[in-house]
């Protein structure tokens, strides 16, 4: 499917959130979605950060009125993200799009201040908390809409490949105890992520009882963004010096893209008028480049894995009061 950003269409009245937007991937797709005439909340950790961000954003399309805010929130920190999303939802009263799209990749082990592994929780027990605050918001808007103008986009990776045999360790989700390293770890959050959006599209997606009942539909998409350039490259460098040679040849052979055409499969799902109802649900890779896995691993298909997941962190962010 060839998609440019430049085939977007005027977005001036819809309103998106983009977290992990000041850098990377997330920095390109709150650009293109800002420069179309979206009012575009740029989730963010670091607040100077984000304000450097907006502000390289203006220099780049001088001529364009773009509408950027920041919505400030750690993704290590689920009392912060329920706080950001409450603080939103006390700013507007219409969400189009969602792009779930801040992560980090094959970090040394560490817990956060919440008890979770830190790859888990930020790439995904994050933003299914951010997601389901949001979620009432998101249909309200959708019921007044045609079907298709309002989306979730959960970033993924081919890296979900690599997620602990079974796809998610339910009684060992940091791998702690049971051997798992920076990649299986990274592997399983982005196995989550995929598992999260075919629940959300059964759900909500077309032809889901919510749709047809008139309650608000919305298309939603895991992307899988293609070998891409950004800062998570850091964090590759911790992880050992194999993983860091594999991407440095990959780099040196100009395999890798730059941010901006990783950010192309985001907005493509999040805002093109190309994307079609049956490609909701679905594992979505514009480039198609060869000999790049695009393929979804046997978990990732697991429809009842996919409802067990739900089931075990709706129960766990309730006990933990992170929603009601």
């Amino acid at each position: 499917m060839p998609f440019h950003p430049d085939t977007l269409p005027d977005l001036k009245g819809k309103v998106f959130i983009v977290t992990g937007g000041n850098s990377g991937i997330g920095y390109f797709t709150v650009a293109h979605l800002a420069e179309h005439g979206a009012h575009v909340y740029m989730g963010v950790r670091s607040q100077e950060k984000g304000t450097t961000a907006i502000a390289n954003i203006k220099k780049m399309h001088p001529s364009a009125n773009i509408n950027i805010d920041l919505l400030q929130m750690d993704l290590m920190d689920l009392t912060s993200v329920v706080a950001a999303a409450k603080h939103f939802l006390a700013l507007e009263t219409a969400l189009h799009g969602l792009v779930n799209n801040a992560g980090i990749m094959a970090t040394p082990l560490e817990m956060t201040k919440d008890g979770h592994e830190a790859q888990w929780q930020t790439n995904y027990l994050a933003h299914w908390v951010l997601t389901e605050h949001l979620l009432p918001l998101m249909l309200r808007t959708a019921k007044q809409l045609p079907a298709g103008s309002v989306r979730i986009v959960n970033l993924s990776s081919s890296g979900h490949l690599g997620a602990p045999k079974g796809g998610i360790n339910f009684s060992d989700p940091s791998l702690k105890n049971s051997g798992g390293g920076p990649w299986q770890r990274y592997g399983q959050s982005k196995l989550a992520n995929i598992l999260h959006s075919k629940t959300l599209h059964k759900t909500y997606g077309p032809g889901s009882p919510n749709a047809r009942n008139g309650e608000g539909e919305i298309w939603v998409s895991s992307v899988h963004p293609g070998l891409v350039e950004t800062n998570l490259d850091a964090s590759v460098k911790k992880s050992g010096w194999a993983t860091s040679s594999v991407f440095s040849v990959v780099r040196m052979s100009g395999l890798m893209y730059p941010a901006d055409k990783g950010s192309w499969t985001s907005l493509f799902c999040a805002a093109s008028p190309d994307m079609k109802a049956e490609q909701s649900g679905t594992y979505q890779e514009i480039h198609r480049r060869f000999g790049e896995p695009t393929c979804q691993s046997g978990p990732a298909k697991d429809e009842k894995l996919a409802e067990r997941l739900e089931e075990w962190t709706g129960e766990l962010m309730r006990k933990e009061g992170r929603v009601q």
